[in-house]
Order: C-alpha cells, then structure tokens, then sequence
C-alpha cells in the first residue's frame, strides 16, 4: 500500500493519529507536498533503498524507525 501526506492529513483530520513513513531518498518530495497542502505531517524516515531488502534488513530498517514512530504517534 503506498501513503501520500495528503493521506495522513485526511486521517488526522478525522481523529485518527498517521505518521508518514518514507524513506530518506523522498524527504525532499515530502517537502514539497507538505508545503503544497499546508500540513506538517509527522514524518519518520528509514534508510534508502528498500526495494530488494532481506527480511532480515527490512527488520532491521523496521527495529530502527521504531522508537521515532512511538514518538511521532504519541507527540
């Protein structure tokens, strides 16, 4: 499933906490397109690329984004 900001905005604007995950190759677009809307999503990012990652380096990626997902989630 692919996410936009515009997303997350509407899921915020319905009550329901979103924090966008992406990783650190697309931070510039997801500039732009925060901008574009006028909404700070809360944005976390993960190590680029991810396509073609081991399980394993996917967990990795995952254990390492976590702590900044809680934090996102619940500030």
């Amino acid at each position: 499933m692919s996410c936009s900001v515009h997303d997350v905005s509407d899921l915020e604007r319905c009550g329901t906490p979103a924090v966008f995950v992406l990783s650190e190759h697309f931070a510039s677009a997801a500039s732009t397109q925060s901008e574009a809307l006028g909404f700070d999503a809360a944005t976390v990012f993960t190590r680029h690329p991810i396509q073609d990652r081991t399980d394993e380096e996917m967990v990795a990626i995952a254990d390492a984004a976590f702590n900044d997902l809680v934090r996102a989630l619940s500030g």
